[in-house]
């Protein structure tokens, strides 16, 4: 009788088994997973300066891509200052106008935008930041470019640009907001989601940036497809 009952409590214990195992192997990479990503953000963060220097040297232009608070009116700063002879402004709204910006800058910066400013309104997103950025070095024959972004974005934005342009030196200025100074981004809501966000942004284009590397474009916006009108030239900024 207690023979039975022993078999019948193994068999009862027996499914269990697979069920440890698989779940160990569901569990197992998770945790690795989880580990890399975390190592991986706490990378990036370093990578992001906390104040602004300014550009170790002067480049043949500079290229501001907006999204963040500053980013032009420093951008133009540097134009006065002489850091490059002229200045690219990518991913401006096609419903901003120059007077738009001009408004923004001090009166004694606004007349740059009449003579050294030039405005691009096709770029949608980092990777087509760096596509029309590229267009506007090689018409200029510009080798070196001072790169104006904010913090989180620089690395991503160094990313692109550096992959659609291998042969022109990228001088990084970063723009601090001013959410960054005000408090640290562990103890903000909002800037915590923002880093999250960007760095899962920047893993996609490092993770598509090296398959082209080895020959795996998957989306290959660079190229011009056959037949394709040539690209309309970045405009020179009017302030109406």
């Amino acid at each position: 009788m207690n023979s039975d009952l022993d078999d019948r409590s193994q068999q009862k214990r027996r499914p269990a088994r697979p069920r440890g195992w698989l779940r160990a192997l569901i569990v197992v990479p998770l945790a690795i997973l989880f580990v890399a990503a975390g190592l991986g953000f706490i990378a990036f963060l370093s990578q992001l300066r906390g104040a602004e220097t300014a550009p170790a040297r002067n480049a043949d232009g500079i290229v501001v891509l907006t999204g963040g608070s500053s980013r032009i009116s420093d951008a133009v700063e540097l134009l006065a200052a002489g850091y490059g002879k002229r200045l690219l402004i990518s991913g401006v709204h096609p419903t901003n106008a120059a007077s738009d910006i001009s408004r923004s800058l001090p009166e004694n910066n606004q007349a740059l935008l009449r003579c050294c400013v030039d405005l691009d309104r096709s770029a949608v997103n980092t990777r087509s930041n760096a596509a029309e950025t590229r267009r506007w070095a090689r018409e200029r024959g510009f080798k070196s470019l001072i790169v104006v972004t904010s913090n989180y974005h620089m690395p991503r934005a160094i990313l692109e640009l550096s992959h659609a342009m291998p042969d022109v030196e990228l001088i990084p200025f970063v723009v601090i907001g001013d959410k960054w100074r005000d408090e640290p981004w562990w103890m903000s809501g909002g800037t915590l989601r923002l880093l999250l966000s960007e760095y899962v942004k920047y893993v996609a284009a490092e993770v598509r940036v090296r398959l082209a590397q080895a020959g795996l474009d998957l989306r290959p916006e660079f190229l011009e497809p056959p037949g394709a009108q040539a690209p309309r030239r970045p405009a020179t900024a009017q302030v109406n």
